[in-house]
């Protein structure tokens, strides 16, 4: 059922599409200072659309932002470059755009369509085509079942656009759409996975808008009435999409090793224990990746490894880890068409080159 998103939503909602975004997708702080003021200058609410409210034959195209989150942290969006990149693409496709939609879980892309929707009046589709963030454009649910991302149309923050097709070929036309971003400075802005509305309801992870919605509003209610954070988003999750949630590590980030390289942020974080000598190390590129708790692998891709903080619950994203942070490491089970043979041949732990097999974090850590 569609539902109205408002200014007052906007907080909770960059919270728990921060916590899906499995430490990436970009800051969520940004993108929500982004939509609020777009709302602040035109319509003042946002229509979120359910998957299943979508005609067959409507045309949903999603807009994101690429690039690597340490880059955004410094060079933040003029506000248009999304639209610009949904125009073009229109305009290559010879047809207007029913709706938008997100091509991930994250801080700022959870937030960039609804920056497009405010500034076009287009609605948002509650889904996604990832259930979290992954670093590489093919890595999405509508490319393992056969949507192709061509074309797409790439925004700048000086008006450029370039529109880019490599046919059915989703992974050269990430490594084309790569190099574009890094020379436009690092980050751009995306319209891509033009599909129709049935391909929406078939390829698509429903409904993740609005759990995003929920979480965040469950860690802050949390925070608020001194209760646990992680019980509050293990009661959120039961009986969703991700409903297997496993508290993988306490402790305090003592060691922090992150570069920008070709477009990501790649690097690692190690915890060690608030009591004893157990230590875990995160590697990540620009989301994390895998977990390992004294060398033993603990959550691997696409399961969802979350770093919060020890006291808020507040999620800490790869480019705000730092020394000396209080966290707790969360594992969450990734929806089931995302462990598929097909999906994990596109984004399980083989497709980042980790010498390490999938099991789900439900087998690795008992409750």
């Amino acid at each position: 059922m569609s539902y109205t998103l408002e200014i007052h939503d906007l907080a909770d909602l960059a919270r728990g599409a921060a916590l899906l975004g499995t430490g990436g997708g970009g800051d969520p702080y940004i993108g929500r200072l982004l939509v609020e003021q777009a709302l602040r200058d035109g319509p003042g609410t946002i229509t979120v659309l359910d998957p299943a409210e979508l005609g067959d034959d409507d045309v949903v195209i999603p807009t994101a932002q690429m690039g690597a989150p340490t880059v955004m942290v410094e060079k933040i969006p003029r506000g248009d470059e999304a639209v610009a990149a949904l125009r073009a693409l229109e305009g290559h496709l010879g047809r207007r755009a029913d709706a938008t939609m997100p091509i991930e879980c994250g801080g700022i892309n959870s937030m960039i369509p609804l920056l497009v929707a405010a500034r076009t009046g287009l609605p948002v589709v509650d889904a996604d085509g990832m259930g979290r963030a992954f670093p590489e454009l093919q890595m999405e649910t509508f490319s393992v079942y056969g949507v192709p991302g061509s074309p797409l149309a790439i925004g700048g923050e000086n008006g450029e656009t370039v529109v880019i097709d490599t046919g059915a070929d989703n992974k050269r036309l990430e490594w084309l759409a790569r190099g574009i971003a890094i020379r436009l400075g690092g980050v751009a802005h995306i319209a891509e996975y033009a599909m129709s509305g049935a391909d929406v309801k078939r390829t698509a992870v429903p409904n993740t808008l609005s759990l995003g919605l929920r979480i965040g509003r469950a860690l802050r209610t949390a925070r608020e009435e001194h209760r646990d954070p992680v019980a509050a988003l293990a009661d959120t999750m039961s009986g969703t999409l991700y409903d297997k949630v496993r508290v993988l590590f306490r402790g305090k980030v003592v060691d922090v090793e992150r570069r920008t390289v070709a477009g990501f942020a790649r690097g690692s974080a190690t915890l060690a224990a608030f009591e004893g000598d157990g230590r875990l190390e995160l590697v990540f590129q620009n989301e994390n990746l895998v977990a390992r708790v004294d060398g033993e692998i603990r959550c691997v891709v696409p399961d969802l490894i979350c770093v919060l903080e020890a006291d808020s619950g507040e999620p800490i994203t790869t480019e705000g880890l730092r020394y000396g942070q209080r966290a707790v490491v969360v594992g969450i089970s990734t929806p089931d068409l995302m462990r598929s043979p097909e999906a994990l041949a596109v984004f399980g732990p083989h497709a980042f080159d980790l010498d390490v097999e999938f099991q789900p974090v439900e087998d690795l850590v008992s409750l």
